[in-house]
């Protein structure tokens, strides 16, 4: 299968294709990935860009340029049982199955590009939140016509003890400085069958693992495209979005994220998303 992968480095665009890397120079990030046929048109264009010897050594950053990202709640089974036990205290529980099973899925804003750390970089935990996790999450990215045309690696940071006070606590459990990385690369593929992969999560805590699971995509309760449908519905996005597709990996009640632990998300083809905690 044909394939690309798009990676941000010091602002510029390094194109992987066939074992070959090329560099698409003074092009804008939001204009080059906000296609339609984003991989044919990509392949057109190979021909006007630099071939590079190597990839770049650079740090990566972020593929994402001035999109909103998003993220769906409640997609995996999973989900569902560790949010309603985070929340049974709270009388909140209820509310978790209700929207597991409902017509409608749970969608939320998680941030502006601002509040991304890049990969490698440290992503931070609240000082108010006594409950931290990664989730690690298939992520889409989606043109203003509504077409997916590329995936990456998102870890959505979630402070459990918040959201689990109150379900009304959400956007303060989800958003703030350092909430999320994306990356490493943005993956282009033609019709790609997403159900065969696998998303990995690994924690290491004073270089020991202390946490390890997989989760298939195929365990998403709701299609891709049921998804990008309901986050369009009255909404626009003019040069596109991102949309975190929900996690399917819980740590144990008992475990919370501190600082020095480095978390890493695998997902074959599409790369490792590493990071440290602040």
């Amino acid at each position: 299968m044909a394939v690309m992968k798009l990676f941000r480095i010091n602002n510029l665009i390094e194109i992987h294709h066939q074992g070959e890397v090329y560099r698409a120079d003074g092009v804008s990030w939001d204009d080059f990935v906000n296609r339609k046929n984003l991989y044919a048109k990509i392949l057109e264009d190979l021909p006007s860009f630099i071939k590079l010897e190597q990839s770049s050594s650079e740090k990566l950053q972020c593929p994402v340029g001035s999109q909103e990202i998003w993220a769906a709640g409640v997609t995996y089974f999973r989900s569902k049982t560790a949010r309603s036990e985070e929340s049974s205290n709270s009388g909140g529980s209820v509310f978790y199955d209700r929207v597991y099973e409902a017509a409608r899925p749970e969608l939320f804003f998680k941030c502006n590009p601002h509040r991304l750390s890049d990969p490698g970089a440290k992503l931070r935990i609240r000082s108010d939140s006594t409950w931290n996790v990664p989730e690690p999450e298939l992520t889409l990215f989606v043109t203003t016509h509504k077409t997916i045309e590329g995936y990456t690696l998102g870890n959505d940071m979630s402070s459990r003890s918040i959201e689990g006070e109150n379900p009304l606590y959400l956007p303060q459990a989800k958003t703030y400085d350092g909430c999320a990385s994306i990356g490493p690369c943005l993956y282009v593929v033609e019709n790609p069958d997403v159900s065969k992969w696998t998303i990995n999560l690994r924690i290491k805590r004073k270089n020991q693992e202390i946490f390890t699971e997989s989760v298939s995509v195929a365990q998403i309760k709701r299609s891709l495209t049921e998804l990008v449908d309901y986050l369009f519905k009255e909404s626009s996005f003019p040069k596109g979005c991102f949309l975190m597709t929900g996690t399917g990996i819980v740590p144990p009640d008992d475990f919370t994220l501190m600082s020095g632990d480095e978390v890493e998300i695998a997902m074959e083809p599409v790369g490792v998303l590493k990071n440290g905690i602040e």
